[in-house]
């Protein structure tokens, strides 16, 4: 099983995610410093494409009212302004004796590039 949720990352994302995270690294938000940098430009922090997993597995895989109860990721490439991000989870482990599913997660850019990878583990809502 997989679902999978995509987003472009503008600049307001980049600003807003500063804001919530408290880290206004100038690598995030000042692009004459960013030009001096590896990358020649600004870049989205590392977490906010992460983040967009949690549409994923909130709402689409398990679902609604899943928790989240271990996440792990790898970050392999730059995300960039103007990149579309897709979120992609797949079932890899139903743990049934602590009623848990694991679920590897990939994060790809527009190009198919992986920009991030990983893996969570999630405690999915109960039936009935």
């Amino acid at each position: 099983m997989t679902a999978s949720f995509t987003k472009t990352i503008t600049e307001t994302d980049v600003y807003l995610f500063a804001g919530i995270s408290g880290d206004f690294n100038p690598l995030h938000m000042n692009e004459e410093y960013a030009k001096t940098t590896a990358f020649g430009t600004r870049i989205a922090h590392g977490a906010l494409p992460q983040s967009l997993i949690a549409p994923v597995l909130g709402m689409k895989l398990p679902g609604l009212g899943t928790l989240a109860v271990e996440v792990q990721c790898a970050f392999k490439a730059p995300t960039f302004f103007g990149d579309t991000i897709t979120a992609k989870a797949t079932v890899e482990e139903k743990q049934a004796e602590h009623k848990r599913v694991k679920l590897r997660c990939d994060f790809t850019n527009q190009h198919g590039q992986l920009v991030a990878t990983g893996w969570a583990v999630v405690l999915p809502p109960r039936k009935g």
